[in-house]
């Protein structure tokens, strides 16, 4: 069962962090009315405001670069808990900004994932 959750995880990353660098506002599908974001401290919920935040955010091309996935089961309900940590570099930036990044997904009758909870800090 752990090779299945971290396996879950690293697939969820991956597509996540693809999506948030190439298209942003194909997101929408990753989240349910009932998601929320905290994001530097902000806590927004559903869909349209998670979206919104992340598609204004103050730059249009990133690129993620990941360090570490650790996941966890969350619950017997089949959730899993995935911790991130990583580096987000920006155009004209020199230097990368490290970040931690929080998920917790949850299954759809579908035996799918959305997110649940999202949690997004920079490390200074």
């Amino acid at each position: 069962m752990e090779e299945q959750i971290d396996s879950v995880g690293k697939a969820f990353v991956d597509h996540y962090y693809h999506s948030f660098d190439n298209d942003r506002p194909a997101m929408s599908s990753l989240y349910q009315p009932t998601s929320m974001l905290t994001f530097e401290g902000q806590k927004l919920q559903g869909v349209e405001d998670i979206v919104t935040k992340l598609t204004q955010l103050p730059f249009d091309q990133c690129r993620h670069v990941i360090s570490t996935v650790d996941s966890q089961p969350a619950s017997v309900t089949g959730g899993i808990v995935v911790f991130v940590s990583g580096s987000l570099q920006l155009p004209g930036e020199n230097h990368p900004l490290q970040f931690s990044q929080m998920f917790h997904l949850s299954p759809t009758p579908q035996g799918n994932f959305f997110v649940l909870n999202d949690i997004f800090r920079l490390n200074y």
